[in-house]
């Protein structure tokens, strides 16, 4: 086991509560100073000063603290942006990972444990982060800045997976991530459901009014296309997907009746709002999740689930409707009747030469908005990948298509070969759900770029170390002869 304190900090476990004094001492004294000399921004930058240092502090010396707040902020974050702050919020996530990475390598100073490091996943993560950066000298590459743009949200937040694999090394904290992800499931659906039928708030109803390109993308056949908390309508019906797979795995391994009932009731929630999001790919995600779900874990009562979800399925793809959602749902599955899918595939089959003949691809950031950013007028810039494989090959070339191709199905089958090894059931359906997530992501990121967004670009990472942790902490509890940890 990680050894769980660090020489590198005071051992002293008090600071906490002499941080909390001097936090309440000068907040007391400093605030009606500060409110009535600069005016009412000034309480707030004021807060922000005096507790800055200290979350510093607690997110060096309490890693797990840190990864706490690191998530949350990357589930929330564009929430906060929507009401129009103006604060660089990404790149506090950025100086919050620094912290992290820093962290993670004074622990393995102090407290090494590079074997936990051993497997094909973290050999592929660290060849990719590798490519990435290689990309800088990458001959075709037309801005410089775009790849500075870009490696950030590409190779930077692929580091958390070894900070989440070091860190995460107890059950009750694996438990505890699952239980808030579900926690911000549920609300983040109940928001849906608000924007559904009571409209959006008027902030959030400003920022579409404001840009007409947004309007055309959102407004299908006189309806709104929601998009709950998060940036856009598929990494929110992404995430909705995500949630229901968690709920459908741990309902079918809960213990009790209660439990099992309401997993399955968020499922159906999760399910539902993501209806609301319009967007066509994430329809098939979940029904690509639970044909994978059958055939690893076929028993009787899994047998009965799937020829009743199957049959409820067909009825639901022929059913005629006049519902919008639904009937946006049905059209998923007839893709030659959308013309949206098929300008994509015209798209891909223009850009088809120019991937088989740069194998290292145009650079990171060519295409897409970065594209238009920082190289407007190149040949890349105004090509609009929609998909996040074609993306990684026409910027990455076919060499990091295949890279991306590879880390995805050996950790796809790492998970399938862990679930097949753990012992304990509770691991062993985690060990589950991550894997029929990182299925149902991997067939999502053809058809949209399903990844790149917060909180996805994070917690793709945190689902791949999960697979890994959970084989780990099984081991831990149910030791194997000559089996190193």
């Amino acid at each position: 086991m990680i050894g769980t304190k660090s020489n590198f900090f005071s051992e002293s476990e008090n600071w906490i509560k002499v941080s909390a004094i001097i936090v309440i001492l000068v907040s007391c004294i400093g605030l009606p100073i500060v409110a009535s000399t600069v005016g009412s921004v000034g309480p707030i930058l004021f807060l922000i000063a005096i507790i800055a240092p200290m979350a510093f502090f607690g997110i060096l010396k309490y890693p797990k603290f840190g990864i706490a707040i690191y998530l949350i902020m990357a589930y929330w974050i564009m929430f906060i942006m929507n009401f129009g702050v103006n604060f660089p919020l990404g790149t506090l996530m950025d100086a919050l990972l620094l912290l992290l990475i820093f962290g993670f390598f004074m622990e393995q100073k102090y407290h090494p444990n590079w074997k936990i490091f051993h497997n094909p996943i973290s050999i592929v993560i660290i060849l990719w982060i590798l490519y990435n950066f290689f990309q800088a000298v990458n001959p075709e590459i037309a801005s410089i800045l775009a790849w500075v743009y870009t490696i950030r949200a590409i190779a930077g937040v692929t580091i958390s997976y070894f900070i989440f694999t070091y860190h995460i090394n107890t059950v009750k904290m694996l438990r505890s991530i699952i239980n808030i992800w579900l926690v911000f499931s549920f609300i983040v659906a109940l928001y849906a459901i608000k924007q559904e039928f009571w409209g959006f708030f008027d902030f959030e109803q400003r920022a579409l009014d404001a840009d007409p390109r947004l309007q055309s993308l959102l407004f299908i056949d006189g309806h709104w296309r929601k998009s709950s908390i998060f940036a856009d309508p598929v990494s929110f019906s992404y995430n909705m997907v995500v949630s229901s797979i968690i709920c459908v795995v741990m309902a079918f391994g809960a213990r009790s009746k209660w439990r099992k009932i309401l997993l399955g009731l968020l499922a159906i929630l999760c399910l539902n709002v993501m209806l609301y999001s319009g967007t066509r790919a994430a329809y098939v995600l979940f029904p690509a999740a639970m044909f994978l779900f059958a055939i690893l874990k076929l028993n009787k009562q899994i047998l009965i689930f799937s020829v009743f979800f199957f049959m409820f399925f067909i009825v639901l793809v022929r059913f005629p409707t006049s519902n919008p959602n639904l009937s946006r749902f049905q059209s998923a599955f007839r893709p030659n009747n959308d013309a949206s899918y098929n300008v994509r595939k015209q798209n891909q089959k223009r850009i088809q030469p120019y991937i088989q003949t740069h194998p290292i691809g145009g650079g990171l950031g060519s295409t897409g908005a970065s594209g238009v950013r920082f190289s407007d007028g190149t040949y890349l810039s105004r090509f609009p990948p929609d998909s996040g494989y074609v993306r990684a090959a026409v910027e990455l070339g076919w060499i990091g298509l295949a890279l991306l191709c590879t880390l995805t199905f050996i950790a796809i089958k790492t998970g399938i070969d862990n679930y097949f090894k753990i012992i304990d059931a509770e691991l062993k359906n985690y060990c589950l759900a991550m894997t029929l997530i990182l299925f149902a992501l991997a067939v999502g990121n053809f058809p949209q770029e399903g990844i790149l967004q917060f909180p996805l670009n994070i917690y793709f990472y945190l689902v791949i170390a999960l697979i890994n942790i959970t084989l780990r902490l099984d081991i831990e509890k149910n030791p194997r002869p000559n089996t190193a940890t």
